[in-house]
């Protein structure tokens, strides 16, 4: 069964191909278009999906049901969003190239159950407790689902939902907006954020859960978050963004927490898959091990990555998942030689070869990466990327060396895809990748990864005795992550930094 599934219309637009269970391609419409968070699907991504594939599709799967997504915009008072839009017939019609693909069947999926389905037919569970936690779907903002395989088809169950306008996603955009970011965007700045605050005073952090809290335990807000916060001097009490940030991730950790407590009384299992914009936090992920002993978050879990939800609910059985080395390819060696010249060298060097990642995170074939122990580096790359000086950066390391220089958070023996912070040990050696609250987002790599950055690091500490490199995203500032050699090109030309593939 060859099934295309597709994310598109609200933003972060992205598809997903398989055929017979294997992920033929899986990637971003935004890489080809350039612009972030494009909602649109385009000619470009569909075209590196069919052509690169030895199959046409015979079903398109669509991530959730667009008229039940209408019935609640009316309800929003969304007018313009109710009367605009494509159908998804007309939607794939527009971008088929001249080909029959718009004729064939369609079929829409509950925006949640995508979500779900992404998750659990990645995992590597035969049963489990589903949680997804995000902004807003068709109506559902948080729902629990018992998810098992049944004669080898998936099987789901929701025995839990919030729905809107209640909203732990909506709510952490509120204070993303509130301190001047940009909502549905700049989410992670306001993590990043929080470990500059002060520490919150207890009474205050009451006041503040009581004007926007009604009852914490079923998740039901006073007020709308979908508008931004209330105007209330109570946030004048905080004093800085900094602060309101901090007071932002202290509630939404205790939010999450409510739910996953609730999930493991609800769902007979110690397995956790989680899945939703919301599981993007990986500073509150870190607390997951307190409710289930073993976790997973597929790295691409918010709406983007729901293009693979579709294709799995279509096609029924688990997946064959790898790894997120999904999308547009570079072909050739990875260049293993030269990184390690440029990096002894200048300390700092892009890298953009093989497969793009699937998800928001590089993950090592779109990277740019550096030496993390020079007290001047964190500042070189922010400065290179533009970005504000308080933000951190992650490491990469030898997944058999994680535990030695980390205190990896329970139910994460590993991260291969920046789920989750950890403490660093040693923070004074490697000040480039420790954030101000002692946390650094850890890319664990094992000897099974597919992608070069295994035999980077391999070589990286046979001449350094270091096992680790500082990662970030390689992109230009107000842009996707770069995809092909020609962006990777503008980005040497643009930052003066070479890029190898």
């Amino acid at each position: 069964m060859n099934i295309l599934g597709i994310s598109a219309g609200f933003h972060d637009a992205g598809i997903a191909l398989i055929n017979d269970g294997e992920i033929v391609f899986a990637g971003h419409a935004e890489r080809y278009s350039k612009h972030k968070h494009d909602s649109k699907l385009n000619e470009q991504i569909i075209a590196d999906a069919l052509v690169n594939s030895n199959f046409y599709p015979d079903t398109i799967a669509y991530y959730e049901r667009p008229w039940v997504k209408k019935s609640r915009q009316l309800y929003a008072g969304q007018y313009k969003d109710f009367f605009k839009g494509l159908s998804v017939r007309q939607m794939v019609k527009d971008v088929s190239m001249g080909t029959d693909l718009h004729k064939l069947p369609i079929k829409t999926y509950n925006h949640h159950q995508s979500h779900a389905a992404a998750g659990f037919q990645t995992s590597p569970f035969g049963s489990a407790c589903v949680v997804v936690i995000d902004a807003i779907g068709e109506w559902d903002t948080v729902s629990i689902w018992h998810a098992w395989y049944e004669r080898g088809e998936a099987k789901y169950r929701r025995v839990w939902r919030q729905s809107y306008p209640h909203s732990i996603g909506l709510l952490y955009s509120a204070f993303t907006k509130a301190v001047g970011l940009k909502p549905l965007d700049e989410e992670y700045i306001l993590m990043g954020m929080a470990g500059w605050g002060d520490g919150v005073k207890s009474l205050q952090y009451h006041h503040l859960k009581n004007w926007l809290l009604d009852n914490e335990f079923d998740l039901t807000f006073k007020h709308n978050f979908h508008i931004g916060l209330p105007n209330n001097n109570l946030m004048k009490e905080f004093k800085s963004d900094v602060n309101i940030a901090r007071v932002a991730q202290q509630l939404a950790e205790e939010l999450i927490g409510n739910v996953m407590r609730k999930a493991r009384q609800l769902v007979p299992s110690s397995n956790l898959v989680y899945m939703g914009g919301v599981a993007l936090n990986c500073l509150a992920n870190r607390n997951l091990g307190d409710y289930f002993e073993n976790i997973w978050v597929m790295p691409n879990p918010g709406d983007c990555g729901s293009s693979l939800g579709a294709a799995a609910l279509a096609y029924k059985r688990q997946l064959n998942w790898q790894d997120a080395y999904l999308g547009y390819n570079i072909p050739g060696p990875y260049p293993v030689n030269g990184l390690i010249n440029e990096l002894i060298t200048n300390k700092i060097v892009g890298v953009a070869s093989g497969r793009a990642e699937f998800g928001p995170r590089a993950l090592g074939n779109r990277s740019l990466l550096a030496d993390p122990r020079g007290a001047d580096i964190k500042d070189r790359v922010n400065n290179i990327k533009r970005r504000q000086q308080f933000r951190p950066f992650a490491p990469v390391i030898l997944e058999e060396y994680a535990n030695e220089y980390f205190e990896m958070p329970k139910g994460f023996a590993t991260s291969p895809y920046m789920q989750t912070v950890a403490k660093c040990r040693f923070p004074e050696k490697f000040p480039a990748i420790v954030h101000v609250d002692g946390t650094s987002r850890v890319q664990t790599v094992g000897k099974n990864c597919t992608s070069g950055i295994r035999q980077l690091l391999e070589r990286w500490v046979v001449w350094t005795g270091c096992p680790m490199l500082l990662n970030t995203s390689l992109n230009i500032r107000g842009e996707p992550m770069v995809n092909t050699r020609e962006d990777a090109d503008r980005f040497e030309q643009l930052y003066g930094v070479r890029v190898l593939s």
